[in-house]
């Protein structure tokens, strides 16, 4: 199954941002929803939230709360992290160094509000999906969709895959999406920049069949970074991941090496 968190561009009436919406924008996984919205038809569920990340960040750890954000202290379980501490936590203080989200400070009544009405139905829902996977099959193959800005230079990866350092995902499944992306003509580096962040720590459990991979693909394979607007490149790269899915999907249906649990 797929998921991807961070396409949303739906920007909810009371979000109140005092930035330009064009930040806010730059934010975005930008049409990576669109990339993949083929393979439901090739029987693999996608879910996508629809809420931008700079509103509530899914794949953040609902502790990850940025003090500096909040009106008065917060009360209940918070352990900021370095992102909270950087401006990008769980609801994102700043849209990028030096520029804050709001003018104004924000209260735990809303931050809980984004919580119950977009945080944990969400989790719920990507939980629901993988159980009923492992209960149908004995394992589930999880692709957790991202896309990065383009780093620049000869040896920059198009595509990074995270596994938290080897920790969410058995290393056949690993080798198999990896060497499907390099057999297509795509450079693939693994845990370096991305290693994955949340949702991965959340939902993997190797050893009980549930197999999680973080995918980063490199923006300027598809857009501008700078307009936001599509390149001549999008239906390709579109194409290239439909058929991707599709290779994937045969080689679990075909291969009998995989593991139902990873060692």
């Amino acid at each position: 199954m797929l998921d991807s968190p961070h396409s949303g561009r739906d920007y909810p009436a009371d979000f109140d941002y005092g930035c330009f919406l064009n930040d806010l924008r730059k934010a975005e996984d930008s049409y990576v929803d669109e990339i993949f919205d083929k393979a439901p038809a090739l029987g693999v569920p996608l879910l996508c939230a629809r809420i931008p990340r700079v509103y509530i960040d899914v794949n953040r750890n609902i502790t990850d709360i940025d003090p500096l954000l909040l009106d008065t202290p917060w009360q209940g379980p918070i352990a900021p992290s370095n992102r909270s501490a950087a401006g990008f936590g769980l609801v994102h203080r700043l849209v990028r160094p030096g520029t804050p989200v709001y003018r104004r400070k924000l209260s735990q009544e809303e931050i809980q509000k984004r919580i119950d009405r977009y945080y944990t139905p969400y989790h719920s829902v990507l939980s629901a999906l993988l159980d009923d996977a492992v209960f149908l099959f004995g394992c589930a193959l999880h692709l957790n969709l991202h896309s990065m800005p383009s780093c620049g230079g000869a040896r920059a990866a198009d595509i990074v895959l995270g596994d938290r350092d080897g920790t969410t995902c058995g290393r056949d499944y690993l080798y198999m999406v990896r060497d499907n992306l390099i057999r297509m003509g795509y450079r693939v580096a693994l845990n370096d920049p991305y290693k994955g962040m949340e949702i991965l720590r959340r939902h993997s459990a190797p050893r009980k069949g549930r197999h999680s991979l973080q995918i980063e693909i490199s923006k300027h394979l598809y857009m501008n970074e700078k307009t936001l607007e599509k390149t001549e490149n999008f239906i390709r790269l579109k194409s290239d991941m439909t058929d991707f899915i599709a290779r994937c999907i045969t080689d679990l249906q075909t291969q009998q090496t995989f593991p139902l649990a990873a060692d």
